[in-house]
Order: structure tokens, then C-alpha cells, then sequence
């Protein structure tokens, strides 16, 4: 059995370790994008200054994903599911997923999972099946082994 109480506060562990990362790493580029007005600037230290400012745009981006995420991970429903939906836990074969935002690889509870969302095409396959029901994705057949 899963308990997806811990299951839920591993994946906000995860996805807030994210979002610090994020943060770090944006602060970095920005500190780096930062120009002492008060020396004159020399065209190099330019070109490095608006790329650091670049690259602090795109962490800046992956901060505000990681907050989305940790915000829809709140709102997930995880109590105990009969079918595939939000805030389902599903095993196919060895595999479990998680339904509602989309992770990489994570353990918990000695088990390794995979986040997934609704928009990911699995997901379309799996909604609504429950334990013992079979779908088709990508040309193979997958039995839904259980749903928690």
C-alpha cells in the first residue's frame, strides 16, 4: 500500500528543492547582469552582462514553473482513487505514476516514481481505468495493475 500523504510531501520536497535551485541560479545571472555605472563599460562587459541577463530570464522561468507546480501539487486531491485521475498513484507492470505534474524519476517509500499531468499523452490512455483494465498507448497494450 502507498501512503500518499508521504507521497504528496516528497513530491513538494522535490519540487521546492527545485524552485531554490532556480532561485540560486537566477540570482547568480542576475548579479551577473548587473553593470557598476559609475566605471565605463567596455563593450565585452556589455555582451557578458545582457547574456547573463538572458540566462537569468530563463531561470526566472523555471523559478515561476516551480512555483505552478508546487501550487497545483497543494491543490491535488491524493486521497485514495479507484480510476486513473488527478492525484492518482498507478502501477503498470513495475512503474508507478503519479497524475497531476509532471517530475522526473523520484523514490519514495522504496519505490521509484514518475510524475505525470493531464496534458501528457499517457494520460489520455489512462484516464478513467481502473485496477485490472487494459489501455493502448503507442501501439502497446499496458494492463493498469493498481490504482491507489
Amino acid at each position: 500500500m502507498i501512503d500518499k500523504s508521504h507521497l504528496r510531501t516528497t513530491m513538494l520536497a522535490l519540487t521546492e528543492a527545485e524552485l531554490a535551485q532556480a532561485h540560486k541560479t537566477y540570482e547568480r545571472f542576475l548579479a551577473a547582469a548587473r553593470l557598476d555605472r559609475f566605471e565605463p563599460v567596455e563593450y565585452d562587459e556589455q555582451a557578458q552582462a545582457e547574456t547573463a541577463a538572458d540566462l537569468a530570464e530563463a531561470f526566472d522561468d523555471r523559478e515561476h514553473e516551480a512555483q505552478a507546480k508546487i501550487a497545483a501539487i497543494a491543490g491535488l486531491d491524493f486521497g485514495p482513487k479507484t480510476e486513473v485521475g488527478p492525484g492518482a498513484a498507478v502501477r503498470i507492470g513495475d512503474r508507478f505514476l503519479v497524475v497531476g505534474v509532471s517530475t522526473g524519476e523520484f523514490t519514495c517509500q522504496g519505490q521509484k516514481f514518475v510524475g505525470i499531468s493531464q496534458a501528457a499523452p499517457i494520460y489520455e490512455a489512462l484516464e478513467g481505468k481502473k485496477a485490472g483494465e487494459v489501455c493502448e498507448f503507442r501501439g502497446r497494450k499496458m494492463k493498469v495493475a493498481e490504482v491507489y
